[in-house]
């Protein structure tokens, strides 16, 4: 009976010592918080590069449509320029997942708005040098299309310049490792003339 006493006593005093001892709570403390640190690092990583790469998207669909309403008419040659010229707005970050549309839209007298030609492409980067391939347009001149009200502007030209980028994380902890598409619009009025031509002489109003 005294020995079951004295284990007893002895358990209690090593309990009572054990919750006194503050040696290696750091060291637990740390253990529990670095995988949180960790990922919270790298979240924040992956969020500000998608931030960045997002404002680039936006600059280089402004480009795009900036660049085409300075011209009175454009060629496929003139096109791939500005196609290669717009998506170097996108460095540092790869151009291999980016895809870009450049559209000129005419508004009728009731209001709808059509497209009147249209052209997509793809880009190949070797260092610092682009080239532009045109590929199948995603939009077919006579689609109609919807823009905000107000630029339903009867008889008036704009040219949309549409673009998407396939953001892919380089840890993907917030981020799905696929990654999520990005992309913006712009629209603009031609600024030389009434539209922008591209395989006509005349302005079409399809």
């Amino acid at each position: 009976m005294r020995l079951l006493s004295k284990v007893w006593r002895e358990a209690q005093r090593s309990g009572r010592r054990l919750l006194r001892d503050r040696s290696g709570l750091a060291a637990t403390e740390f253990a529990f918080i670095v995988p949180l640190m960790l990922v919270t690092f790298f979240a924040t990583v992956e969020l500000s590069a998608g931030i960045a790469v997002d404002r680039k998207v936006t600059l280089v669909a402004r480009t795009l449509s900036d660049l085409v309403s300075q011209a009175v008419s454009v060629t496929d040659s003139d096109l791939k320029n500005v196609f290669s010229a717009s998506y170097g707005v996108l460095s540092p970050y790869p151009t291999d997942t980016v895809t870009a549309t450049i559209s000129e839209i005419y508004v009728n007298d009731a209001g709808v708005a059509k497209v009147q030609w249209s052209q997509t492409a793809k880009v190949a980067q070797n260092g610092t040098t682009i080239a532009a391939t045109l590929t199948t347009p995603a939009r077919k001149a006579g689609d109609t299309i919807t823009i905000p009200n107000g630029l339903k502007v009867a008889k008036a030209y704009m040219i949309l310049s549409e673009v998407g980028y396939l953001y892919k994380p380089v840890v993907g902890y917030v981020v799905a490792p696929a990654g999520i598409t990005l992309s913006d619009l712009s629209y603009t009025r031609p600024r030389q003339s009434i539209c922008v031509l591209y395989g006509t002489s005349t302005c079409p109003t399809q």
